[in-house]
């Protein structure tokens, strides 16, 4: 039976045991339910389908397309664009610190990389998924999809340990959810330079609030 490699690494991009921290961080999703905003299965989904429709379609897969295919003199441009479309200080620390965390292990695992993406001095998480997808010769939309199966994954996690859904519940999420992934991939894609970058009030205030918090969890 012949598998192909790409999607064993693939798998293993996306997983969540990934060794980059994701579980400690809820994108301002602790607050959002401390506040009454996302409580169940319905007001969560609807919180999530907003950042896949906006966040998501808008910044993340237009920018990790662009240095899936970027040139070394051309990725440090859209590396810091990531920042830059981080709006509060918690989501540029996250940002900052899984990026590291994935290029440490990237450098561990295939250090004959030459790349010069490898070496941006503040590497996003965006940045290095990118860097790891090319590297082990992930087809492009695959990748994208990847990204977005882990970045769901990951908040219907934190939703079950911070409201009263349960793991079945959390399932449902993922299976109702995981359906927007190619529509969201084909609107990023379609998503020219000069559009790249959103609105999300919403957003920047549940994580700005989430600075103050008196009980957390997370750390975003």
């Amino acid at each position: 039976m012949a598998i192909d490699p790409a999607l064993l690494r693939q798998l293993q991009l996306s997983s969540a045991a990934l060794p980059v921290g994701s579980f400690a961080y809820s994108q301002g999703l602790e607050w959002a339910v401390e506040t009454g905003w996302a409580t169940d299965s319905d007001s969560t989904a609807a919180w999530l389908h907003g950042q896949l429709t906006s966040t998501m379609c808008h910044v993340d897969i237009p920018l990790l397309a662009r240095l899936y295919e970027a040139e070394s003199d051309m990725a440090g441009y859209w590396d810091q664009l990531v920042f830059a479309c981080r709006e509060t200080a918690e989501l540029r620390a996250e940002e900052r610190h899984r990026g590291q965390a994935l290029q440490r292990m990237l450098r561990a695992l295939m250090p004959d990389a030459i790349d010069g993406i490898a070496n941006l001095p503040r590497m996003s998480f965006v940045a290095a998924f990118a860097l790891a997808a090319r590297y082990w010769n992930i087809p492009r939309d695959d990748a994208l999809a990847g990204y977005l199966w882990s970045w769901l994954e990951n908040q219907v996690l934190a939703i079950i340990r911070l409201a009263p859904l349960g793991q079945i519940a959390g399932q449902r999420l993922l299976v109702s959810l995981s359906e927007d992934i190619p529509a969201v991939i084909a609107t990023g894609l379609a998503c020219a330079d000069e559009d790249i970058g959103t609105s999300a009030p919403g957003i920047a205030i549940a994580s700005c609030a989430h600075e103050s918090q008196y009980t957390r969890l997370f750390r975003s």
